[in-house]
């Protein structure tokens, strides 16, 4: 029996031997890729628009009928690029978007700006829920003035913006965005953060000298101004005021109301109960997101007193 066992043995050795190897473990499945934000899915397939007035004059042709045929009315814009924010960091794609307002320009990239507000404090996920720690962290990185408004944007602070603006200069404003990235009243639960950088005037027609202005040539209601024109407000109350601007969500320019942006900005009070409730941690100054926020904005003095036209 026993040589009977060993031969059977010895023919499973040879079998095994002549049969193919196991097939390797099957490897394991690359982890699922995030899921992008809808924002982020429609940015992918769209290309920004350049230039100082290119696509600002695209929204008034097509918004024609909105503004009054009774009024002169003078654009002045100076372009900035656009980025996508990548999870809460509105605020800091903001800055970033302004920080190429200065002269000369900065080589100053995303991350530096990210690193640096952690690094600070300012924030713990990319949020900004201080305007006052926005503008510490506009001057280190952009190595400019920001002077912190307050009291809200209407009267003389929508005076100092129109003409902040007029300059060429950068205003950032947190406001409550809407589901199409417009000014909206939510009790701060969609807190944003934009970067106005251009104003479209609306004045009683022969209040103002335009002779320094080019008529647009498709829009013959419309004079296109640059920085070295002196701003008409200086003399003049404008009937209408919209502001250009730009945030983390779209490529695109957004032209809003100055009255719409600073009602959203004056009633930004609570965070939202998603986020205040999703267990991460955030960084809010004391008084919460109305001391941090309701009523404020930072102008961006990118330029050298001597250089910013008077």
């Amino acid at each position: 029996m026993s040589g009977s066992s060993n031969q059977e043995q010895q023919g499973q050795v040879e079998k095994l031997k002549m049969s193919p190897p196991p097939p390797p473990p099957a490897s394991c499945p690359p982890p699922p890729a995030a899921k992008k934000k809808l924002y982020q899915t429609i940015a992918s397939s769209s290309i920004a628009v350049e230039g100082d007035h290119t696509e600002a004059c695209l929204l008034l042709r097509q918004r024609e009928s909105c503004f009054r045929q009774d009024l002169q009315w003078f654009l002045v814009n100076t372009y900035v690029p656009s980025l996508i924010q990548d999870g809460p960091q509105c605020g800091l794609v903001a800055l970033w978007m302004a920080a190429h307002l200065r002269q000369p320009q900065l080589n100053l990239d995303m991350e530096t700006v990210v690193q640096t507000a952690v690094r600070r404090g300012y924030t713990a996920q990319g949020e900004m829920f201080s305007a006052f720690n926005m503008a510490l962290l506009a001057e280190e990185l952009c190595v400019c003035k920001a002077e912190l408004l307050s009291g809200g944007l209407g009267g003389g602070n929508a005076a100092a913006i129109v003409k902040h603006l007029w300059r060429g200069l950068p205003v950032l404003i947190p406001y409550d965005e809407d589901f199409n990235h417009e000014p909206c009243q939510r009790n701060g639960q969609r807190a944003h953060w934009a970067v106005a950088s251009g104003v479209l005037l609306g004045l009683d027609k022969g209040s103002v000298n335009n002779e320094h202005a080019q008529p647009d040539p498709t829009l013959p209601w419309l004079y296109l101004a640059n920085s070295h024109v002196s701003c008409p407000i200086k003399d003049t109350s404008a009937t209408e005021v919209y502001v250009l601007a730009k945030q983390g969500k779209s490529l695109r320019y957004q032209l809003w109301s100055l009255d719409s942006v600073a009602q959203s900005n004056r009633q930004l009070r609570t965070m939202g109960q998603l986020r205040a409730n999703d267990g991460i941690q955030y960084v809010v100054p004391e008084g919460g997101v109305e001391a941090g926020l309701a009523g404020q904005a930072v102008l961006l003095h990118t330029k050298t007193l001597g250089q910013e036209p008077k």
